[in-house]
């Protein structure tokens, strides 16, 4: 029974088609694209839920309050990390789309699938386009990555301030937001070891699992550049195709151009050959 099915399976074709669609899969842009998506999703989620476990930080402990107004205070600061975070989840989705279906077009594996084709100017200058883009995107991302540091160094201090604190007895360690411009000069919000508030933020969930959102953010943000410089060298060994195929698709126009003159040239002389006979 199994054998009748696998002889059905190979003498309708299937299993051609099926190894066909599978070559012409652009792993390389497949496998950047898995990469960035990953990256950007882990950058975005916890970077978001570290930004709002560090506002029930500063409410909770540091009894910062959001300020009257319009005013750009670190709350209004954080909310506009929160939106671009929004954005750069939305605009990356549409990015790596983009990508995989110009590595799909690019592939020889989708030109033997579909025949040949015409590669224009235009195409040419699309993936130029998307090289030159790409390597924007990776110098913004090395920029978010340095950006998403600060605060994986800031809860590093604070997570020693607190070790050292539980180790050292009596030690007079203070924690104060004002050395990280997170509260304006003016504004004391000090915290230090031996009070109360400063050791339940310590022993606290919110500071652990803070530190480490931020921490897999700034991983994700790495992850991202990485994707990024493997879509360059994916682009570019893209780009050499298309410039190749474009010299080869040349030198064959031309090389029928000048067999469809020999075969008039050819045509005619047989036709006056034939003509002067008769």
């Amino acid at each position: 029974m199994c054998q009748d099915i696998l002889s059905l399976f190979l003498s309708t074709g299937c299993m051609e088609c099926c190894l066909k669609c599978l070559r012409g899969i652009p792993y390389p842009s497949l496998i950047a694209t898995i990469l960035l998506y990953a990256g950007v999703a882990l950058f975005c989620g916890c970077g978001h839920e570290a930004l709002s476990g560090t506002v029930t930080i500063l409410q909770n402990y540091f009894e910062v309050v959001r300020g009257p107004g319009d005013g750009l205070d670190v709350f209004n600061m954080i909310d506009i990390i929160k939106y671009v975070i929004y954005g750069i989840a939305s605009a990356f989705f549409v990015y790596g789309i983009l990508l995989m279906v110009e590595g799909f077009f690019t592939s020889g594996a989708i030109r033997d699938l579909y025949g040949d084709f015409k590669i224009t100017t235009c195409g040419r200058c699309v993936s130029a386009w998307f090289i030159m883009l790409t390597y924007i995107f990776m110098l913004a991302w090395l920029g978010v990555t340095a950006f998403t540091s600060l605060p994986v160094f800031m809860y590093f201090n604070i997570w020693t301030i607190c070790q050292n604190a539980t180790l050292l007895e009596g030690a007079s360690l203070c924690l104060d937001p004002r050395q990280f411009g997170i509260v304006p000069i003016g504004e004391e919000r000090t915290l230090c070891a031996g009070s109360e508030k400063f050791f339940k933020m310590c022993e606290s969930n919110e500071l652990d699992m803070t530190f480490h959102l931020f921490v897999c953010a700034l991983a994700g943000a790495g992850a991202a550049v990485i994707a990024m410089i493997h879509y360059l060298m994916v682009l570019s060994a893209n780009w050499a195709y298309v410039k190749d195929a474009c010299k080869l698709q040349k030198y064959e126009d031309i090389k029928s151009k000048e067999e469809q003159e020999l075969h008039d040239i050819h045509s005619t002389r047989s036709k006056e050959r034939l003509n002067a006979y008769t």
